[in-house]
């Protein structure tokens, strides 16, 4: 490359650097910098009304496992904080692998149908989003209360005598986020499945392997990127869902998101609050590295 040509390409770098930089600055200030600010607030002192006192201090990172008795001023194992940990983790991940155990079939069903008929299976999974997430939760609760249709039809076939108490549960948070993050699921693997050569499951069969050997060895490798990316995604809003728990779960089962919103309203304490809320950041972001990564290697692998 000549110098004239250099000198075009850098100064069309700069130029698209230039273009670009009041997005970027848009981008920082409104993304970056109020996670610096809830960053900072992390490491202050409570104030006795809420807000922070200026001090630098580490008892709101502490006191994610570890509390103190308010008559001894020991320091012990805050085991509440652990329960709400474990029972946000365990429900994310059961919602993760149970919206996929329903997702799949879906998606696969939908991607196998004639071409006129995939947008409107399409349009029936998307509909959903079209409404806000709180009506959409309160419709669940209409179905699990007690007087409600889930009940009513119990009782109405004579499965039951009595109203089965779901509602306030952690079977009731469950239901509600499979419910709510199911379309999420579906559309990547549905993207992933369409793509996929129908003609490598007539080259298995002629290669005398069982149904469930093609499925595991031809068919889950090749849509691996769409279970990965719906599986995030499915994964990501479960860990820090708010209005769900809230709702469906009655302030009986907190969950992380609840759980930050306590500290800062109720609680006073924005630096646990502050500190609950980065943790749950770098999970988030540990868990798309994670994609990445695994993405990536099927990329690779694949090409």
């Amino acid at each position: 490359m000549s110098a004239a040509e250099e000198r075009i390409v850098r100064q069309s770098t700069r130029n698209a650097w230039l273009l670009s930089l009041p997005a970027l600055i848009v981008l920082i200030a409104a993304a970056s910098g109020p996670l610096l600010i809830v960053l900072v607030y992390s490491f202050l002192t409570p104030g006795q009304h809420g807000n922070v006192v200026w001090e630098f201090s580490t008892g709101g990172w502490v006191g994610i496992l570890w509390s103190q008795d308010i008559f001894t001023q020991e320091w012990v194992l805050a085991d509440a904080h652990l329960t709400i940990f474990w029972r946000s983790l365990w429900l994310s991940l059961l919602t993760t692998v149970f919206t996929f155990v329903v997702g799949f079939p879906t998606a696969w069903f939908i991607a196998t149908r004639p071409l006129k008929e995939r947008a409107l299976w399409l349009f029936l999974i998307t509909i959903p989003f079209w409404t806000n997430l709180l009506i959409r939760t309160y419709a669940i609760n209409e179905v699990l209360r007690k007087e409600g249709l889930m009940n009513t039809v119990l009782m109405g076939t004579g499965i039951t005598d009595t109203p089965i108490e779901v509602l306030y549960t952690q079977t009731a948070i469950f239901i509600g986020m499979t419910y709510v993050y199911l379309p999420l699921m579906v559309l990547p693997l549905f993207a992933a499945i369409d793509r996929f050569d129908m003609r490598l499951l007539e080259a298995g069969y002629d290669l005398y392997a069982s149904r469930m050997q093609v499925l595991r060895r031809v068919i889950l490798p090749i849509v691996k990127p769409g279970i990965i990316a719906g599986s995030i995604l499915v994964f990501v809003p479960s860990l820090g869902a708010y209005v769900t728990p809230r709702v469906l779960g009655g302030g009986k089962q907190m969950m992380i998101g609840n759980f930050i919103e306590l500290q800062f309203l109720q609680g006073k304490n924005w630096p646990l609050g502050a500190a609950l809320s980065m943790l749950l950041l770098v999970i988030v972001m540990a868990a798309l590295l994670v994609y990445v990564r695994y993405a990536n290697k099927g990329s690779s692998t694949h090409g």
